[in-house]
């Protein structure tokens, strides 16, 4: 099997097409031109240098590991931080330069979903919930349940790819 990213999974869940027009065909999709993809790297750099030392105690979080790159042999990608939760548990969190607007999109969902296996195959250690941070609200914190069903459709996702 190849390795994949979220963003392959995304894609194909969003439609199969997609993974066949870019990574087969070859036509380019050009996020590089996005206003927004350029910001959200952006800020995506200085939260991770200005949040260094800030542990998020009220999730439960007793430490943390910034800037993970990940992979499990079919799946890889770059967690912004991978919280230790007090319940011996972990979760992944991820920063999005965007406003929260009382729904989560699924394409948010489906990344956690994916970083959660990377955590639990590389940590060895269980991931029930993770946490996006939309840094045009304020920073506000959300959290999302991840459950073994959410998890396997990504394996079986990746399968399908």
């Amino acid at each position: 099997m190849i390795s994949l990213t979220p963003s392959h999974i995304i894609e194909y869940l969003y439609c199969p097409r997609f993974t066949f027009f870019e990574y087969v065909l070859a036509i380019p999709e050009h996020q590089e031109k996005y206003y927004k993809v350029i910001r959200g790297r952006e800020v995506h750099d200085e939260k991770l240098e200005r949040n260094k030392t800030y542990l998020r105690k009220k999730v439960g979080a007793v430490a943390k590991h910034t800037d993970q790159y990940l992979s499990n042999g079919w799946l890889r990608g770059r967690i912004d931080e991978v919280l230790e939760l007090s319940d011996g548990t972990m979760a992944p969190l991820d920063y999005k330069f965007a406003e929260f607007k009382d729904r989560i999109f699924e394409t948010y969902q489906t990344q956690q979903f994916c970083y959660a296996c990377l955590i639990e195959d590389n940590f060895g250690r269980v991931v029930h919930r993770g946490f996006l941070v939309y840094v045009r609200s304020k920073n506000r914190l959300v959290e999302i349940s991840i459950s073994e069903q959410d998890k396997d459709e990504v394996k079986r996702s990746a399968e399908a790819i």
